[in-house]
């Protein structure tokens, strides 16, 4: 039983001192911690260590994590068909809650404002992540002299004046046809970057857009 307790704490011994060459620490638990960039271990950020808030991905909340881990992830990797993504898919964002703060005041169909309800529940938080994204690398939100009325999907500042004029009825026709339209832009926007972006968590957002909008047009069609 000695003979074999010594050859374990010797296998044991050589394991720490392979993962130091490694230029790994080891906790007391056992397991590994990373090493830095120069071959040290990276230490346990301290409890008052300054915290950076991460945005998470869509539907999920924002977390808060030490800047320096943060430092360490490296530079972020994404493209101009990101950059212009974000860019366009904010005002788009923006349009959809401006129809959808018409419902509950001039819908007539309970299916329709509780779909303007939710458009206001998911959108409005996603375009916080879309600023805070361009925030993070540092580039301006606005295009300047875009016209973004062009982009697919967007309605006219006429077709959003005869939305807010009418009630009951006519307002849910309306809310339903002009909403399909612009569900129709944003998924057909998704789905272009799905081919086209190089960053991860644009590429995550992009999908759960695609998918979900999908489901509220199938919605909206059935109010028709």
């Amino acid at each position: 039983m000695t003979g074999r307790r010594g050859r374990i704490l010797l296998v044991g011994t050589v394991a720490v001192v392979a993962l130091l060459a490694l230029g790994l620490a080891v906790r007391p638990d056992g397991r590994p911690v990373p090493a830095a960039s120069d071959g040290t271990a990276t230490p346990t950020p301290p409890a008052d260590a300054p915290k950076v808030i991460v945005p998470g991905r869509p539907g999920e909340s924002a977390t808060a994590r030490p800047a320096q881990q943060v430092r360490d992830a490296g530079p972020p990797r994404y493209n101009t068909p990101d950059v212009w993504f974000v860019r366009m898919m904010i005002p788009h964002h923006q349009q959809a809650l401006e129809l959808a703060a018409l419902a509950p005041d001039r819908a007539a169909s309970s299916q329709v404002k509780a779909i303007a309800a939710r458009i206001r529940g998911a959108q409005g938080p996603e375009i916080g992540l879309l600023r805070g994204w361009l925030d993070t690398r540092g580039l301006p939100a606005e295009v300047p002299g875009h016209d973004h009325t062009g982009m697919r999907g967007m309605q006219s500042p006429e077709a959003i004046r005869r939305l807010a004029d009418a009630r009951g009825a006519a307002f849910d026709r309306l809310f339903v046809a002009m909403m399909t339209a612009h569900h129709e832009g944003a998924v057909a926007m998704a789905t272009e970057l799905l081919s086209a972006g190089a960053d991860q968590q644009l590429n995550e957002f992009a999908n759960a857009v695609a998918t979900e909008q999908a489901v509220e047009i199938a919605r909206l069609r059935e109010l028709r």
